[in-house]
């Protein structure tokens, strides 16, 4: 098994966003460096390792085909204290080791039901939370963290059933310029993962942006503007690989950032032909939202499969195994070889 860890927008832009926030702005929390926890938590877990309700395991994506999803798994922290502050109300969780290796264990049971070939997660705390999961999918052969390095980060990541072929990683190579001036970076890894599926070349960018607790949409409207430059970028490069970009990008089709990012019809949201309230992976004062998003790169190969994109909960109105968030995952045709 494989384990690792510019447009300037205008300032209109900054004034529209934050009318669109609004009472959105608390929907989920980011990095122990960057805020607290959100106000909608999952219940606590259980100890007894049991599996919760679930959509039930699904049938194995057609011949030629790839299924991808993308998965927050909600702050799924290891057992070491890194940041100084932990447990109780503090951010960083610290789970006895029975209350670790059952969410491991769900969060794992979760993942292999989807069948997915690639899985692109948010949230992973460190090497050892993705190793606890590798460790339980026996199909995984690839599995690449994005670390930040800050304490208590809560990290990108990708598992695959496929060979890994390249890794890149962009937050350290990329400034993103906001509209007083300064540069930021991306809040966590944009993580790329090149994969040989069946012989054909699989690309795949695992992003999370940043999150609108302690709101900064500049900075998100930042991130979306460079995921899209970078992953056009890539599909220009290897026009002959299938390109993919997900994540929890916080944001809803419509708002600025998601604009940015389909500026222009080189990205596709792969649930574009879908109503809104069928695609909902947050629950929020009652209402569905869609913040958790699929993207296909348009100028390189292959296809998304018609009528196959699905959001995946334990039943209504809940997450997936626990998480505050639903999964997305639809199935792509590969590239001819």
């Amino acid at each position: 098994m494989t384990s690792s860890s510019p447009r300037t927008p205008h300032l209109l832009f900054v004034g529209l966003v934050l009318v669109l926030v609004g009472p959105l702005g608390c929907i989920q929390g980011q990095s122990f460096a960057e805020e607290g926890p959100g106000p909608s938590s999952p219940p606590p877990l259980p100890e007894d390792g049991g599996p919760p309700p679930g959509p039930g395991s699904q049938e194995e994506p057609a011949p030629g085909t790839v299924r991808i999803a993308a998965f927050n798994v909600h702050r799924f922290f290891d057992t070491v204290c890194e940041s100084g502050n932990c447990g109780g109300a503090a951010y960083e969780e610290l789970p006895t080791a029975e209350v670790f290796q059952a969410r491991a264990g769900r969060i794992a049971q979760a993942i292999s039901a989807m069948k997915a070939g690639v899985v692109l997660l948010s949230e992973v705390e460190t090497l050892p939370c993705l190793e606890a999961l590798e460790a339980r999918l026996p199909e995984v052969s690839t599995a690449v963290l994005g670390e930040i390095g800050t304490p208590a980060s809560v990290d990108v990541a990708i598992l695959s059933r496929y060979p890994l072929r390249e890794v890149r990683r962009h937050r350290a190579q990329r400034l993103l310029p906001l509209p007083d001036g300064t540069t930021t970076y991306f809040s966590r890894e944009l993580l790329e993962v090149r994969l040989d599926v069946q012989g054909t070349e699989v690309i795949v960018f695992a992003a999370h942006f940043r999150s609108r607790v302690n709101d900064d949409p500049a900075r998100r409207y930042a991130e979306a503007e460079a995921a899209r430059d970078i992953v056009m970028a890539v599909a220009a490069e290897r026009p002959g690989a299938l390109v993919v970009l997900g994540g929890d990008l916080n944001d809803v089709p419509g708002s600025p950032p998601l604009d940015a990012l389909e500026r222009g019809g080189a990205l596709e949201r792969v649930s574009q032909d879908r109503p809104l309230e069928e695609i909902g992976t947050v629950w929020f004062q009652g209402a569905s939202l869609a913040i958790d998003h699929l993207y296909r790169a348009r100028d390189a190969s292959g296809q998304d499969v018609p009528g196959s994109f699905r959001v995946v909960r334990d039943g209504p109105g809940s997450g997936l195994a626990r998480s505050d968030h639903a999964a997305v995952q639809a199935d792509f045709e590969l590239p001819p070889r």
